[in-house]
């Protein structure tokens, strides 16, 4: 089992930058390959972004290439999300997950364990 935990959510302007965090805890010593999830109101879960566990391989949806960037400390057991150039579409709550395979993935169901989230919001 590896619980995961986000941090660094907010309220933030139109233009602004954010930082989200997730810490993973628990069977972290496998090899994880990990995402980055977001689910506005009424709408369905979308990718965001995604890593391989050795970083070298990364994904983004197209509506956030150029302006977020993924990376993960293994040695801290942390994930993390760089968000610049925020838009009010942004706006989410932001999912941290975790795959049992080095592969990353860009469909949600291909991830093992979940994160509660963490809200972003973007005022225009």
């Amino acid at each position: 089992q590896v619980q995961l935990v986000e941090s660094g959510g907010g309220l933030v302007q139109a233009g602004g930058s954010l930082r989200l965090s997730c810490a993973a805890s628990g069977r972290t010593g496998s090899r994880y390959a990990m995402g980055w999830f977001r689910q506005a109101p009424g709408k369905e879960r979308e990718f965001v972004a995604a890593i391989s566990w050795s970083n070298e391989i990364t994904y983004y949806a197209e509506s956030v290439k150029g302006r977020f960037f993924i990376s993960r400390d293994n040695a801290k057991n942390t994930l993390y999300l760089q968000m610049d150039s925020l838009k009010p579409e942004d706006t989410a709550v932001y999912y941290c997950a975790a795959r049992a395979s080095a592969y990353a993935r860009s469909s949600p169901n291909e991830y093992d364990y979940w994160g509660e989230g963490t809200q972003v919001t973007v005022s225009s």
